[in-house]
Formats: C-alpha cells, sequence, structure tokens
C-alpha cells in the first residue's frame, strides 16, 4: 500500500520546496487567507419576521391604493376627443384621398370631416396627430440621421453621415436634412372650424409655436449659418429629402420657425417608442374665464391630406386633448398603484390570518415529560 502525507502549509496553498523545480514553491489557485477573499466581512441578513413582513405588507396597501384613485380621477378628468380620418371606408369623406394619394403625388387632396363635441372644453386645448402601424423605433430608422447636420455643421451640411444612407444624397447633391425619419416627416394639414347654430364657420386660432421641447429648439436643432436670416443661401447646393415637396428654407415663412428649427420638424424627429403613437400638432389657447376654450357644439375638420398611409397599412387620426397636473391622459399608473396596493393589503390579510391561526401553534402544544 502506498501512504500519501498530509500537511498543513499545504492546504494553505504552501507545499515543500522539494516539491518544486529549484526549491521553488508551487502556486495554487487557492485565493488568499483574507477577509475579503474569503468571504468573511461582516455582513447584515434581514430576519424576515411576521412583525416587519405584515406592517409593510399593509402600508404599502394604504398608501398606494389612494395615490391611485387619485391618479384614476385625475386622468378621468381630462376630456380628449378623437376622430379617424384615414379614410379607409367607403363612407369616409377622406376615402377618395387615401386611394389616390401617393408621394409622388403634386396636387394636394382634401376632405372635410364633422364631428361635434357633447362637453366644453375649458382649459387649454392640445390638438395631437396620430399614426398606427409606424414602427419609428426601427433600428435602421432611429439610426438615420445626422446629429451635427441639425445641430448647423457646415461640414456635415455637405458631408451627411452615412447613417442617412439611402437618403444621403439626391442628384448628387447632398440631402439637408438627411436620413429616413426626415424623408418620412408628416405633412398633413389640418384647420379646425366651429359652426354656430346658424350655419356659420368661424376658424380656431391654431398656435404652432411653443409645441417643440426647449432643449430640443434651442440646443439640438440649429440652422447653418449661424444669425444669417438668408437660409435660402445657407442651403445653397443642397436637396430636399424625396419625398418632400418643399425644401426645407420653406418650411414657414416665419424666419423663427423656419429651417431646421421648424417646431414641426423637430417633434417629428423625436422618434416615438411605439408603433401607435400621437405628436403635438397645435395649441388652442384659452382667452378668457369667461367662455370656454372649445364650446360645446358642432366642429368641422379640413384636412389636406398629403401624408399616404395605406403602403404600410397603418391610421391616421386627430385628437384634442385638455391636460392636468399629471400630463395628459393615463388611466394605466392609476389602476397600475390601485392594483399593486391591493395586492399588497390582500396579502397582508391572508399572512395575518395564517399568522393568527398557526402561528404560535409550537407554543401551545403539549411538551410530554
Amino acid at each position: 500500500m502506498m501512504a500519501s502525507s498530509y500537511s498543513a502549509k499545504e492546504e494553505d496553498g504552501h507545499h515543500s520546496g522539494s516539491a518544486g523545480l529549484g526549491g521553488a514553491a508551487i502556486r495554487t489557485r487557492k485565493p488568499d487567507n483574507t477577509a475579503f477573499k474569503q468571504q468573511r466581512l461582516p455582513a447584515w441578513q434581514p430576519i424576515l419576521t411576521a412583525g416587519t413582513v405584515l406592517p409593510a405588507f399593509f402600508i404599502i396597501g394604504l398608501i398606494f391604493i389612494p395615490i391611485g384613485i387619485g391618479l384614476y380621477v385625475t386622468s378621468n378628468n381630462i376630456k380628449e376627443f378623437e376622430i379617424d380620418y384615414t379614410g379607409t371606408d367607403m363612407s369616409s369623406p377622406c376615402f377618395n384621398c387615401s386611394q389616390s394619394f401617393s408621394w409622388n403625388s403634386t396636387t394636394p387632396c382634401k376632405c372635410v370631416l364633422f364631428f361635434s363635441l357633447d362637453q366644453p372644453f375649458e382649459s387649454n386645448v392640445f390638438m395631437y396627430y396620430g399614426l398606427s402601424n409606424f414602427y419609428q423605433n426601427h433600428r435602421r430608422y432611429v439610426k438615420s440621421r445626422d446629429d451635427s447636420q441639425l445641430n448647423g455643421d457646415q461640414r456635415s451640411l455637405k458631408e451627411p453621415s452615412k447613417e442617412c444612407e439611402p437618403y444621403r444624397t439626391n442628384e448628387n447633391k447632398p440631402i439637408a436634412p438627411c436620413g429616413a425619419i426626415a424623408n418620412s416627416m408628416f405633412n398633413d394639414t389640418l384647420d379646425l372650424f366651429y359652426i354656430d347654430p346658424n350655419g356659420t364657420k368661424t376658424q380656431i386660432l391654431l398656435i404652432k409655436k411653443g409645441i417643440a421641447w426647449w432643449t430640443d429648439k434651442h440646443v439640438k436643432f440649429r440652422n447653418p449659418g449661424g444669425s444669417n436670416p438668408n437660409l435660402t443661401a445657407a442651403f445653397i447646393e443642397t436637396a430636399k429629402p424625396v419625398n418632400w415637396h418643399k425644401p426645407v428654407y420653406e418650411l414657414d415663412i416665419d424666419s423663427e420657425n423656419n429651417g431646421f428649427i421648424n417646431e414641426d420638424f423637430i417633434v417629428w424627429m423625436r422618434t416615438a417608442a411605439l408603433p401607435t403613437f400621437r405628436k403635438l400638432y397645435r395649441i388652442i389657447q384659452k382667452k378668457n374665464n369667461m367662455t370656454p376654450t372649445l364650446p360645446r357644439g358642432s366642429y368641422s375638420l379640413e384636412v389636406t391630406y398629403n401624408y399616404p398611409v395605406r403602403s404600410f397599412e397603418g391610421r391616421k387620426r386627430m385628437i384634442l386633448s385638455t391636460i392636468s397636473w399629471m400630463g395628459g391622459k393615463n388611466p394605466f399608473l392609476g389602476i397600475a398603484y390601485i392594483t399593486v396596493g391591493s395586492i399588497c393589503f390582500f396579502l397582508g390579510v391572508v399572512l395575518l390570518f395564517i399568522h393568527h391561526k398557526y402561528g404560535n401553534r409550537n407554543n401551545s402544544s403539549d411538551v410530554p415529560n
């Protein structure tokens, strides 16, 4: 039989010099005998007992349920109206426009939709356009832009980023703004009219400035040439996006809302996370406290149909909405708080019952002599 020897030094990672070449010690993979490497550092491990778990469940429930009710009631008090003007149904006033219009159409198609508001909209009203089945979150679509060009960089204006392909150049000229996002910019025109009981139409004033984020308007987007008001000269030797009907320096007659700093363009360039989304289009400001912003009654929406959606089976809609301190209408947040709070309160009741019935069973049981 062969006998094996044991050495405490070898267990600690130290071997005798005769075992190595030339008396050198053999290194092992065993960690050093320190508190950190041997995981002997001081630690705190909570011990969950009925006295700590039950109050936590009841406190979370009692806090979350009232917050959820408040959020849900606030969301329901927000007034919202939505009308679809895609024109897929033959009975729709926009049916002919949806069937005949395409990106290559040069003559705009117009349609009028009539609707009524059952309740007046008292505070400022925000008009949105909504799209469905439009995947702005696609990876290649999101990357198809040149932020340096949008920030007014002259070099990027003449030599756009390769990320903009295939919307980087057109007719051997750089496209400004380049990329798929800018090329697919929403360009329907929406006009709202109030119809008096006697049949007179009154156009509602729609504010087009103040719809973009301040940081986007004043930091991320800038026109080339600095403060030069002549945008035609600033964008010389550039081409408009393929699907646009006019160049970027003709988006608005107002110099503070033209070119890359056009707020409709800025709003579109902030891509949505989901395929069904809405973007702010206009603001209807409240004139005084005596009359509602949009009184109850009949209205007409006149649409200049420029944006085709049949190619991707999308839908278009117009939304009128008020807001509150929590933003727009969003019942999900209130429902989520109520659901979590109710579950926690219910679990607290169940665990309290179990603890009351079975918690002290071992203490009350008879111990034999």
